[in-house]
């Protein structure tokens, strides 16, 4: 298994969700390093989206989405789920992939549970061996690609674009 490094996660949200599929979030708890593999996500791209997070601008809660990819931004969801994205591309760019699903646990919050993922691992870097990181096996996965889900307040255009991947049995 490889370790994806800062190339990986500079790159656009929009290929990185793509290539996530099938990798290998590796999550250190309690001294035990436990893998889940990464079978949906979707991706959110800059002030241009206005399904992202980052479309009003900078606030307390979204200034992470404009760091350099590689770093986690977690966020808590109506109240109850966290939810963890992977922050991508360049600096200033403020693009993310959700981890909508891993193996064993469909859905964005049931899988931050599974994995044990809350607020302490928000700005947390997925370029060291600490607490999170992703790991590639190096197969190839197959995978669909459709509409976002729960993005009802966005444009009709974002509401429609198909960048939720899904990995094929």
């Amino acid at each position: 298994m490889k370790h994806l490094t800062k190339d990986f996660f500079t790159q656009s949200a929009y290929d990185a969700a793509q290539q996530l599929i099938g990798k290998w979030i590796c999550r250190d708890i309690n001294g035990t390093v436990e893998k889940f593999q990464i079978t949906e996500t979707e991706c959110y791209i800059g002030s241009c989206d206005t399904a992202c997070h980052a479309y009003k601008g900078k606030t307390a809660r979204t200034q992470i989405m404009w760091h350099e990819g590689g770093v986690c931004y977690v966020y808590l969801c109506y109240g109850l789920h966290q939810m963890l994205n992977f922050i991508t591309g360049k600096e200033g760019e403020a693009e993310g992939v959700l981890i909508r699903g891993v193996t064993g646990a469909k859905g964005p919050g049931r899988a931050t549970k599974a994995m044990q993922i809350d607020k302490s691992l928000y700005g947390h870097s997925l370029l060291t061996k600490d607490k999170i990181w992703v790991e590639d096996d190096g197969k190839t996965y197959k995978f669909s690609a459709s509409k976002r889900i729960g993005i009802g307040y966005a444009s009709r255009q974002d509401q429609d674009r198909l960048w939720r991947f899904e990995l094929e049995e």
